[in-house]
């Protein structure tokens, strides 16, 4: 197996790729994803990545520190409100957070995510594109 960086969202993880001759073994037991551990693990990176402390995103949120802790750990289930809360404190959408979620969760269970906008969908929208990119897309096969 070989680590190769892959960029999901702008955060740069490692994934193992394989060779040629992996791809013909039995698949392995997927690991079970836990939801709360993921949305755990993307709030902490999100506040991490702004240089912000748990004190500081907990007061802004008004949650207390142990239960933001607890949250990012993984250790407790976030309501839908207390998620929209620390999103907003983070100054992130809940969607934006979310999709990183749920890329997270396809990557664990082996789900391909597309990096790019499928052809069929640029085409149905090319006449909302500049004239130029419009050719371009219509090129495209």
């Amino acid at each position: 197996m070989v680590k190769q960086p892959v960029s999901v969202n702008g955060v740069i993880r490692w994934r193992d790729v394989g060779l040629a001759e992996d791809a013909h073994r039995e698949p392995k037991e997927r690991k079970m994803v836990v939801l709360r551990h993921e949305i755990g693990d993307v709030l902490r990176d999100v506040r991490q990545r702004q240089g912000r402390t748990l004190r500081e995103v907990s007061h802004s949120a008004r949650v207390s520190l142990g239960y933001l802790s607890e949250v990012e750990r993984g250790q407790k289930e976030a309501s839908s409100e207390l998620l929209s809360s620390i999103c907003s404190a983070l100054d992130v959408p809940l969607s934006l957070m979310l999709r990183e979620v749920s890329d997270r969760v396809a990557s664990a269970e082996g789900v391909t995510i597309p990096d790019t906008v499928p052809t069929e969908f640029s085409r149905e929208f090319a006449r909302e594109f500049p004239e130029e990119l419009a050719r371009d897309l219509a090129r495209t096969p």
